[in-house]
């Protein structure tokens, strides 16, 4: 019989209490209002995304690569695994408390990848990162974006993910990214719109969906043209 779940830590937010739950050695839930944002025992397709992302990175002299959500670090772990050992990782998390949580009762998980020297993370929203670095030199720029947020791109969001699926700021994306650069991003579902709106912003668009049967995340590997 499956034992019941506790709550490990609490903080209050604008979308309701964010929740670390607990019940096993290894699993973990991470709730807001109830919800359930990420299990520690369900995570193939973000280290698929953090795999693909990575893998065309692990003969390049000192890459870097920014991941936006931290959520339980496993993303991460699965980027790390996969860079060399000169590479810096940039982290954008909204919420200090899931980066305490990532250093502290769910470190465990991923091996401490939070606490990687590697690793930097900013407290800051993932689109002000990328609209930063579009803005400032080559050296800046990134050979990676990963977004592994709770919401990614869907049909039918009414713009709420304007601010980092839309047209403009894939363009800003491009901009932060060097030339040859992976854009790599978490989706629950399919979305058509955003597959022709990476296009339009000179990506190539390679989409999987990690697993067998059930439902299936999808992950969107774009690349921009080495002659951007």
């Amino acid at each position: 019989m499956a034992q019941p779940w506790r709550v490990v830590d609490s903080i209050a937010t604008d979308e309701g209490l964010l929740d670390l739950r607990q019940r096993s050695d290894r699993d973990f839930l991470i709730t807001i209002d109830n919800r359930v944002l990420m299990n520690s025992v369900a995570n193939m397709s973000e280290i698929v995304l953090a795999e693909l992302a990575c893998a065309p990175l692990q003969g390049k002299k000192r890459p870097r690569v920014l991941v936006g959500g931290l959520g339980m670090a496993f993303t991460l772990k699965a980027a790390l695994d996969h860079l060399p050992a000169d590479a810096e990782v940039v982290v954008a998390e909204l919420n200090p408390i899931i980066l305490t949580w990532c250093q502290g009762p769910i470190s465990h998980l991923t091996e401490g990848a939070a606490s990687d020297p590697r690793v930097t993370v900013v407290i800051a929203d993932v689109a002000q990162v990328i609209a930063e670095a579009a803005q400032k030199g080559k050296e800046q720029r990134f050979d990676a974006i990963i977004l592994d947020l709770y919401e990614g791109p869907y049909e039918g969001d009414q713009g709420r993910g304007t601010y980092l699926y839309g047209k403009k700021a894939l363009e800003r994306s491009s901009s932060a990214l060097k030339p040859g650069g992976v854009f790599a991003v978490w989706s629950e579902d399919p979305d058509q719109g955003f597959e022709k709106r990476l296009e339009a912003a000179r990506f190539t668009v390679n989409k999987q969906r990690p697993g067998r049967g059930g439902r299936r995340h999808v992950v969107y590997i774009a690349r921009k043209k080495a002659c951007g």
